[in-house]
């Protein structure tokens, strides 16, 4: 624990000199640093998803500076300090977390996200949903949106009638691209999505990390047909293309 409040006192101190001698750091502002954390989020998101240690150490150190940094800037402005933001933090852990720091009794995780999301109502929030922000990825949006109301008994019960909502979903999709109603086409496209991300939850898969890991695979594999293509690409058919692609999908697999 001592090593640990070191180096956070390490942080903390360095912050200070940065903020007073350093002009780039003198001069940044929480909404100049807003874009950059965002940022330095994403890579740390990039290196979950690699399974990189080492590089997830580094990019939590990146993001605790920025959550310094933050909070140098509040301080100077007499608004708050680090410490009061871990105060509150501490304080809200222990808030919702009665089953720890009570006597309520709770039986698994869903009993946990319940009472999670009760306690939250009781503080003031005026809906189960004020908690997602806006401006998250709409695909991450729909699943957290879906995980909160889930929690207050707004889910299906079953996952077969999870997936005849997907199947329904495309039905509709299917009859608004008949109409050409590009509008309609853009909703009912949209509720497919949404049904699916659903149904994901059902089948304990992230809809954002399994689109990534797709994304991450179909740039390999592309990349594979950009270097083994014998000309421009502009110039090989299709057929050529999937070949090679073939060829990437096999080399995976016998990895």
């Amino acid at each position: 624990m001592e090593r640990k409040k070191e180096a956070f006192g390490r942080l903390l101190q360095i912050m200070d000199d940065l903020r007073e001698k350093c002009p780039w750091d003198r001069k940044q502002t929480m909404l100049s640093l807003r874009n950059l954390t965002i940022e330095e989020t994403y890579e740390l998101a990039d290196a979950i998803l690699k399974e990189d240690l080492e590089e997830v150490k580094e990019e939590l150190g990146d993001l605790m500076l920025h959550m310094v940094f933050y909070a140098k800037i509040a301080e100077e402005k007499s608004a708050f300090d680090i410490a009061d933001a871990l105060h509150g933090v501490c304080e809200k852990l222990i808030h919702r977390h009665p089953h720890i720091y009570g006597d309520v009794t709770v039986q698994d995780e869903e009993d946990v996200k319940k009472n999670w999301e009760e306690l939250k109502l009781k503080e003031g929030k005026k809906s189960v949903l004020s908690g997602v922000p806006a401006s998250l990825p709409a695909m991450i949006k729909a699943t957290r949106m879906q995980e909160k109301t889930a929690q207050v008994g707004f889910e299906w019960q079953e996952i077969d009638d999870v997936y005849k909502k997907v199947e329904e979903e495309l039905a509709e999709l299917k009859e608004a691209r008949i109409t050409e109603n590009q509008e309609k086409i853009e909703e009912e496209f949209g509720d497919v999505l949404f049904a699916l991300i659903n149904y994901g939850r059902f089948l304990n898969v992230e809809p954002e990390t399994a689109l990534e890991k797709i994304n991450k695979k179909f740039k390999r594999r592309f990349e594979y047909i950009e270097s083994k293509a014998p000309k421009a690409l502009k110039d090989m058919s299709l057929d050529e293309m999937d070949a090679l692609w073939n060829e990437a999908k096999e080399i995976e697999h016998n990895s």
